[in-house]
């Protein structure tokens, strides 16, 4: 029997192969029947297939509280498991009927007399599966095992849906039966039913009967000969009349001649998401993503009567209601799978290109929605159970590539199941959703907590009661109370804007209403607490005493669901004037009598009864009134006590989320204004559209609309060190802060304590000593602290000084964006096209700054003027002619964060590919690298050691693995710099004289340099651009190594970086590269000879390593340690350079007579040759560099130590200058 090889996409599938990978054959060879739904019925062998322990590894994914690289691991093991069996199985002829969290169906459809051949050959199949997959260990200890089930028999399609989307089911006793015997099995066996052991030859099989079960549980089978067997398989193959007829392919379904009908028939039965990015042609590796979403799942558990037409017709009722209402909250009804007492229907709230806001309400209301109608238009419905959960999960193909599904994967969906059996017949969501959700907390009920199977910790449970109308006022003040510790920032002339309001009220007697436009976390409940503060402060700036001695304050915080209730706004409003708001409901009529004596009719209190929830008697008066005329009563009572109550005191009523208000309270605002000296400050969201009675109340002239500005850099980065407590923060933290914030406050605020809940920052007292340190790795924060961004210290002269500083070991480009602020990313990513989404994805990858070209490589369908009025959309800015940025705060994070794993490492190394043969310097300063000759100086150490390549994978067939032949190779030394350096001719010249004295040899080199000044100037017409190489090279080529892991390359990079910032001048940079090169080194030993790196360096890479350390720490003030780096440096380099006195006698004397003593001989290799000048070069460096530490001190001992560093300088120089001739 042929076994079916692994085999790789092809690089371009036709359209109608992407959609027939994506279902069963069933689907792909049927012939269309007419109207919904569609039953057809036929003979075959069902093959079930259940991974036992998926749900208990998930358990211990979901207990480690690292979401996104956890849903990783889960999905790849999941997939690269599940797509060997599928490839089995189509070996064997099977059609994968579908793939529904960790159970596969496959169907053999065959004639009735031909069933017993085909259960044979079926069960020859499960025993191959059981014996190569039976058992997969997981690195978790949890191990993933197979039970399967066999069934045989008639088998009942049907497809309900309508001519936008159809659903494929499989019903009938005999689907019913494969259910049952795969629940009977246990790990690693195989029960057929008995309907399929009574059609089957049972001679030969070896089985035990389970009579109780009427099921069979199969041992083996009686065959002696392997090729017997071949026979019977060749056999098989007449019946099965779709199966593959080339070795290349596993399905014939995928060799299809274009069919514009057919292609229309299947797209009906796959998600319109997925859809869109099919027609867009996006490779389906770049489909899958990491992302939040809500999950509903809907059980119906029906009575069997009428079982088999009345029960589709049953199902498409419910289906269509369902996908409808779940379309209209935003989400997708994902799939359709019986179960033994009924139907179950999966939707998907956000999933790509489907995120909105309030995800977690729609989610509710739908389900609620979907509850009612079951219950009230479902006669032969018995139970009715819905259970929704919100968490990370994986959203993409799972199987192989002959045949995958779009699925989604994660602990929050294996719990779905889990709560429909321990809550029937409510509507239950977990913990995570009721909170997201922001629905008041009497539309839930709180459940009593039940264990469920494989989850060990169940977290708290609620029932969704409905959206019930609010029974009592509680507290609905404004979410933000001032902080007295953190100054408002920027924000005078919003601030002004209100004072000149107050005093246009005050003064002209008119209402006066402003309202603040901001987008979502700029601050507007800040600003205003910081007016409720204000307005409520005696005396206050613009408000003298003697004018105003109190003012009274209605502050109001409104939720998206308050827009539903009719007047809920005013309703809430006068009962904070009341008092009555969060007094008991026994006091509630008694306190309200005492707020209206004397200023209602006591006949018209009643008038209040509903709208507060008292119950004053039913006056004659008021029984004669019909609704209208009752609301315009109560408004006209309203606008009476108002106008009393401002006579004595001024009202300033702030409305926070004013977009929410609902249009009766818009209206009776607006005439509000219009009639009474008032006060109104409001805020909006711009996003949201506003009722006709907003708009009209925009446009009165007492109303001012101000628009909320984003914070400058300095007031952002000023707040990020209030909410560290810090008086200083890094560089590379502001650069963190400023690129995700982008003016955004509370970005800001969420990123500050998401750093200290993860406990990656460093504080050090600022009033601490400053000490010189004798080590690098102890290097203390005072020496940055002039790099570093500072604000003033408090005034308290008691108060402790901070800074901070990032931990060594921490990459702030890869940590993860807290959970809250992802979501507001992933719904701005998800308002563009598939297009776009998928240029955004790759941009992210490359960084926050790149070049046109490397997009390009990334797609190369992409160009630069299709994308160029998608720009602003996007969030990608134009730098330069032919650089990009990203101009959207969090957008390239959540982008970045929403790839694989296998695939973000498949980009990066695309990306360090493309980036590698730019990271030199630039044509002005004539190439070349910027640690000279650094490529050739590691070429024999990178041919033995074998560590300078990426890793690479090996093909696994899955969809979701990439196959990568490519290995990065640090930088060749046969490989030609982008810019020729300079011809040696000078140098020639140069070697050609002697000079006697160290002076004679400066003088000289004066004179050359003088000369060349005038050439020099000629060649370097173009300014130097080596600032935007370790920008848009240099810096991203280090970060794309770390991702993926190759550190060798990572530090060589590194190295790279901190040599191109310091001829740049930026000090804490190369501090910063060298850093994170010491973090790859790993800690150091106090024992030399215990010394062992965690990265494999050749002795160059050390020594290099040793003197840009020296060079920083000379940079930073710190003397000693700079002498002891360059020291060591010049060690590693084979060049000593003494500690005492007589050392430098004797090293004189040495360097004096250097020339005669040391007569090098001349190389034939031209790279060894390199590598020589290379080393020459450092120790001129360290050598140049020991001369100005030396000098620094006025001592005896100290000049004679520089003029050794000079005369070795000129020695090595001399050197140079002959191997460079050579």
């Amino acid at each position: 029997m042929a076994t079916g090889d692994r085999v790789g996409a092809p690089p371009l599938w036709p359209v109608e192969a992407r959609l027939a990978a994506l279902l069963p054959d069933l689907l792909v060879f049927r012939k269309p029947r007419g109207s919904e739904p569609e039953l057809a019925t036929a003979q075959g062998v069902l093959l079930g297939v259940h991974v036992t322990g998926f749900t208990a590894l998930m358990d211990r994914f979901s207990l480690s509280c690292k979401s996104e690289h956890d849903m990783d691991k889960l999905a790849h093991i999941f997939s690269y498991y599940i797509s060997d069996i599928v490839e089995h199985v189509l070996c064997f002829g099977g059609d994968i009927l579908n793939i529904t969290g960790n159970v596969l169906l496959a169907l053999w459809t065959v004639e009735q007399n031909q069933l017993s051949d085909i259960i044979t050959l079926v069960a020859k199949c499960s025993l191959e599966i059981q014996e190569k997959f039976g058992i997969y260990h997981t690195r978790e200890g949890q191990d993933l095992q197979l039970k399967i089930g066999l069934s045989a028999g008639r088998i009942s399609q049907v497809i309900v849906g309508d001519e936008q989307r159809q659903y494929l089911l499989v019903i009938g006793r005999d689907v019913d039966g494969v259910q049952l015997a795969q629940r009977l099995a246990q790990a690693n066996e195989i029960v057929l039913s008995w309907n399929c052991w009574k059609l089957c030859e049972q001679y030969m099989f070896e089985v035990e009967i389970m009579r109780e079960d009427e099921a069979v549980k199969l041992r083996d089978m009686r065959i002696s000969d392997p090729f017997d067997f071949d026979e019977h398989f060749d056999k098989c193959l007449d019946y099965l009349p779709h199966y593959r007829t080339s070795a290349d392919i596993l399905r014939t379904a995928l060799e299809l001649d274009p069919d514009s009908a057919l292609e229309q028939t299947l797209r009906k039965h796959i998600m319109k998401s997925l859809l869109k990015k099919i027609d867009e042609g996006q490779p389906m590796e770049y489909i899958s993503e990491f992302r939040t979403v809500t999950t509903v799942l809907v059980s119906l558990e029906l009575h069997k009567t009428e079982w088999m037409l009345h029960l589709c017709h049953l199902i498409q009722e419910a289906a269509l209601y369902i996908s409808t209402v779940i379309e209209k909250g935003g989400g997708q009804l994902s799939r359709i799978f019986m179960f033994d007492k009924g139907c179950m229907f999966l939707c998907v709230f956000g999933l790509p290109g489907d995120k909105k806001p309030d995800e977690c309400a729609h989610a509710l209301e739908s389900s609620f929605s979907i509850f009612s109608f079951c219950w009230e238009n479902l006669a032969e419905t018995k139970l009715v159970s819905i259970s929704i959960t919100n968490g990370p999960v994986f959203c993409g193909m799972v199987g192989a590539i002959a045949r995958h599904e779009y699925t989604v994967i994660g602990p929050k969906v294996s719990l779905l199941a889990r709560m429909i059996t321990a809550y029937p017949g409510l509507v239950s969501c977990d913990e995570v959703t009721y909170l997201r959700s922001m629905l008041p907390a009497y539309n839930f009920k709180k459940l009593p907590e039940k264990m469920m199977k494989n989850i060990s910790n169940p977290e708290k449970m609620y029932e969704y009661l409905g959206h019930r109308r609010c029974i009592m006022f509680g507290k609905r003040h404004l979410a933000r109370e001032r902080n007295q510790n953190h100054p408002l920032l920027d924000r005078e002339k919003e601030l002004e804007a209100f004072q000149m309001a107050q005093q246009r009220c005050l003064h002209l007697k008119k209402g006066q209403a402003v309202l603040y436009e901001g987008g979502k976390g700029y601050g507007k409940s800040q600003l205003l607490a910081e007016i409720n503060f204000l307005a409520q402060k005696e005396g206050h700036r613009g408000l003298p005493v003697t004018t105003v001695t109190f003012i009274r304050v209605l502050p109001l915080k409104l939720k998206e669901a308050d827009s539903k209730q009719r007047f809920y706004a005013i309703q809430t409003l006068m009962a904070i004037f009341f008092e009555i708001d969060t007094c008991p409901a026994c006091y509630r009529q008694e306190c309200l009598f005492k707020q209206l004596h004397g200023m209602v009719e006591e006949p018209l209190h009643c008038l209040f009864n509903d709208l507060f929830f008292v119950k004053f008697p039913l006056s004659f008066r008021v029984s004669h009134m019909d609704d209208l005329a009752r609301q315009k009563k109560v408004k006209a009572c309203f606008f009476q006590v108002l106008q009393k109550a401002v006579r004595e005191t001024p009202l300033i009523f702030l409305i926070d989320e004013a977009q929410y208000m609902d249009a009766a309270s818009w209206e009776f605002l607006g005439t509000l204004l219009s009639s009474v000296p008032i006060i109104m400050v409001m805020t909006l969201t711009p996003t949201f559209t506003l009722c006709g009675w907003a708009q009209h109340f925009l446009q009165s002239p007492q109303a001012i609309l101000v628009p909320i500005s984003k914070l400058a850099e300095t007031s952002l980065l000023r707040m990020a060190c209030w909410e560290l407590g810090v008086v200083s923060i890094p560089q590379e933290l502001q650069i963190y802060l400023l690129r995700r914030c982008f003016g955004n406050p509370f970005y800001c605020e969420v990123l500050c304590q998401d750093l200290l809940s993860k406990n990656i920052l460093l504080f050090h007292d600022l009033q601490k000593e400053e000490e010189e340190t004798s080590k690098w790795e102890t290097l203390s924060a005072n020496a940055m602290k002039s790099t570093m961004y500072s604000i003033s210290p408090a005034s308290s002269e008691d108060q402790d000084l901070y800074v901070c500083t990032v931990k060594d070991d921490v990459n702030l480009d890869t940590v993860l964006l807290p959970p809250l602020l992802k979501e507001i990313a992933v719904n701005q990513l998800d308002q563009l096209n598939p297009e776009e989404q998928l240029l955004v994805k790759c941009a992210a990858v490359i960084g926050h700054s790149f070049h046109i070209d490397l997009l390009q490589h990334l797609l190369p369908g992409w160009s630069e003027n299709t994308a160029s009025p998608l720009r602003l959309r996007e969030g990608l800015s134009l730098l330069q002619t032919e650089d990009l940025e990203f101009g959207v705060p969090l957008l390239r994070e959540a982008a970045w964060e929403l790839w694989p794993k296998a695939q973000q490492v498949a980009l990066h190394l695309e990306c360090a590919c493309f980036l590698q043969d730019l990271a030199c310097r630039c044509g002005s300063c004539q190439g070349g690298d910027f640690v000279p000759f650094h490529r050739f100086a590691i070429c024999s150490a990178k041919s033995s050691s074998g560590t300078s390549r990426f890793c690479s994978y090996r093909d696994t067939g899955s969809i979701l693995t990439r196959v990568i032949t490519d290995k990065l190779q640090l930088p060749s030394p046969q490989a030609n710099f982008q810019f020729q350096t300079k011809s040696p001719r000078s140098q020639e010249a140069f070697t050609n004289e002697h000079y006697r004295t160290e002076e004679e040899f400066l003088d000289q080199v004066n004179r050359r340099l003088a000369q060349t000044n005038l050439e020099k100037d000629m060649l370097t017409t173009k300014p130097c651009h080596c600032d935007e190489i370790l920008k848009l090279v240099l810096s991203p080529l280090t970060q794309h190594c770390l991702v993926i892991g190759e550190t060798t390359c990572a530090f060589y990079y590194l190295l790279e970086a901190a040599a191109a910032s310091l001829d740049l001048s930026d000090n804490y940079m190369a501090f910063f590269y060298l850093r994170k090169a010491s973090s790859l080194l790993g800690q150091p030993s106090a024992f030399s000879y215990l010394k062992k790196h965690k990265v494999k360096i050749c002795q160059f890479e050390e020594a290099t390593f040793c003197r840009l350390r020296s060079e920083v720490c000379f940079n930073m003030g710190q003397i000693t340690l700079a002498k002891k780096l360059a020291r060591q440096a010049l060690r590693l380099l084979k060049r000593s350079f003494p500690w005492t006195w007589f050392g430098v006698i004797f090293q004189t004397f040495l360097e004096k007579y250097w020339r005669s003593c040391s007569q090098s001989q001349p190389l034939n290799n031209t790279n060894e040759n390199k590598k020589k000048l290379a080393v020459l070069q450092q120790r001129v460096h360290c050598l140049s560099l020991l001369w100005q530490l030396y000098n620094l001190e006025a001592t005896a001992s100290s000049r004679r130590f520089a003029c050794l560093a000079t005369l070795m300088q000129k020695n090595s120089a001399k050197e140079f200058a002959s191997e460079a001739q050579i």
